[in-house]
C-alpha cells in the first residue's frame, strides 16, 4: 500500500511539473526587459512585431519576439539576446561578433549569415549555403555541419 501511495504522489507531482513547464503567455513588447526593447529598436527599427510571448519552463524564463517578416528573436530573462533567426534575410552585422563575421566572409564569401545562436558554451551561425558553423567563446571554429 505504501508503494502505491508513493507512486501516486510521484505521478501527480510529475503531471503538475509538466503542466507548469510549458506555460507560454502572450505579452506586449513593452513588457519585455528594457535591454530587449532597446535591442529591437536598435537593430530592427522598421520591423513590425507580429507577437511577443514569455516562455516559462521549469527553471527558466525566456522571451520570444516574432516580426511580421517572420524574423524571430529569443531573449533570456535579463533581456540579452539568445538567438536571432532572420530566415530569408541576413542578421544585422552589428549583432555578429567581428571574428565570426570575418571567418564567414573569408571562407564563404558568397554566403550570408541568416541565423545566430549563442549560449554559455558557444556561438552557432547558419549560412545561406546551408552550413552551420559552431565557434567556442574565444571565436575558434569547433564544428562545421551541413
Amino acid at each position: 500500500m505504501k508503494k502505491i501511495l508513493i507512486l501516486a504522489i510521484a505521478l501527480f507531482t510529475l503531471g503538475t511539473v509538466t503542466a507548469l513547464a510549458d506555460n507560454d503567455r502572450p505579452i506586449a513588447v513593452t513588457q519585455l526587459p528594457q535591454k530587449a526593447q532597446q535591442f529591437i529598436k536598435q537593430h530592427f527599427p522598421n520591423e513590425k512585431v507580429a507577437y511577443a510571448k514569455n516562455e516559462r519552463e521549469f527553471l527558466e524564463s525566456r522571451y520570444e519576439v516574432v516580426f511580421s517578416s517572420n524574423i524571430k528573436i529569443e531573449f533570456l530573462r535579463n533581456g540579452d539576446w539568445k538567438e536571432v533567426d532572420c530566415k530569408r534575410s541576413t542578421v544585422p552585422a552589428a549583432i555578429v561578433p567581428a571574428q565570426i563575421a570575418e571567418y564567414a566572409k573569408q571562407n564563404y564569401p558568397d554566403a550570408q549569415i541568416v541565423c545566430i545562436d549563442r549560449d554559455r558554451r558557444d556561438y552557432e551561425v547558419k549560412l545561406t549555403n546551408g552550413l552551420s558553423l559552431t565557434f567556442d567563446l574565444k571565436f575558434n571554429l569547433i564544428e562545421i555541419d551541413d
